[in-house]
């Protein structure tokens, strides 16, 4: 097949700024579909605690990689960025533009930029890392990274042990820092790009993260929740809201302390957003209601 350049267009921002309405509205005035690069809302079992786009939404505009996975799936970046790539040379070659909307730095990057090809541990490395968390926890990845490697130390999710222990993997095989193989070369691609980040004030905000959480709450959040409450331990219920149900489910909160802690976890979920979208000098921001003004910018 022959490949068309198109333009793709990023909208991003911190969880709960209106990347879903926005993305819907850009795609509507451009007459496109939406790409979602939320590395939760992919599972089919979380759509309430990921505030995935409703059926309604969907059917407005047509939506990929919403819902298309199991919680149970091997899934990463990289995975992401081949898939999203062959979607788009599909894409392309009936719409001008596509627009891909998300809150994961590390899945808006592996599109925009492309994912460095790093050697896979071997089973033996992946089992001793497997092990130290399996046996000391969370904790002692961060430590353990902190000594191999300062410097990705100082810029990977802390919360997340799949990242932590991948890159301690990669150190452990390789006997070198896993920010030194890092090439941070953009990969070449066949379509342009624009980014668009939402600014919303902070007491706005966090406004908008305290009113959802009530209403994810009302849509029946809490069953998903129980629903999915023995597969704790995979990785795509490593997240915020997840992890404070289950600690309800086993008697450690209050349902209110539960949603004063989902309320409190988002905000610093919301921050750690905005500190590394800030530092991407490609976006260029907008308050969410001036679709226009979006628009203008897509179409110079």
């Amino acid at each position: 097949m022959k490949k068309f350049t198109g333009k793709l267009i990023f909208v991003v921002g911190p969880t709960a700024s209106g990347k879903t309405n926005v993305a819907i509205q850009i795609a509507k005035r451009l007459n496109t579909e939406v790409i979602s690069a939320d590395s939760r809302q992919f599972y089919e079992e979380i759509p309430i605690g990921t505030a995935a786009p409703t059926s309604k939404e969907q059917e407005d505009v047509i939506h990929h990689f919403v819902g298309n996975l199991s919680i149970k799936d091997d899934y990463n970046a990289s995975k992401f960025e081949t898939q999203v790539l062959k979607l788009l040379d599909s894409r392309f070659y009936g719409h001008q533009y596509v627009v891909i909307s998300g809150g994961s730095g590390l899945y808006i990057n592996a599109v925009f930029k492309g994912i460095d090809e790093l050697p896979d541990a071997t089973e033996k490395v992946r089992e001793k890392v497997h092990g130290i968390y399996e046996s000391d926890g969370i904790n002692a990845l961060r430590k353990l990274l902190e000594e191999l490697d300062p410097e990705y130390y100082n810029q990977v999710d802390k919360n997340n042990p799949m990242r932590l222990m991948r890159a301690i993997e990669v150190c452990f095989q390789t006997g070198k820092k896993y920010s030194d193989l890092r090439k941070n070369t953009n990969a070449k691609r066949s379509f342009t790009s624009k980014k668009i980040g939402l600014l919303v004030e902070r007491e706005a905000l966090f406004n908008a993260i305290n009113s959802r959480t009530h209403n994810m709450i009302a849509d029946g959040w809490v069953g998903e929740a129980k629903k999915v409450h023995s597969d704790k331990q995979l990785n795509p219920l490593n997240t915020v809201g997840y992890k404070e149900l289950f600690a309800y489910f086993e008697g450690q909160y209050t349902m209110e302390q539960a949603i004063e802690k989902i309320k409190t976890n988002t905000r610093r979920y919301a921050k750690r957003q905005m500190t590394w979208f800030r530092k991407d000098e490609s976006i260029t921001w907008f308050p969410p209601s001036n679709i226009s003004a979006m628009i203008d910018y897509i179409l110079e």
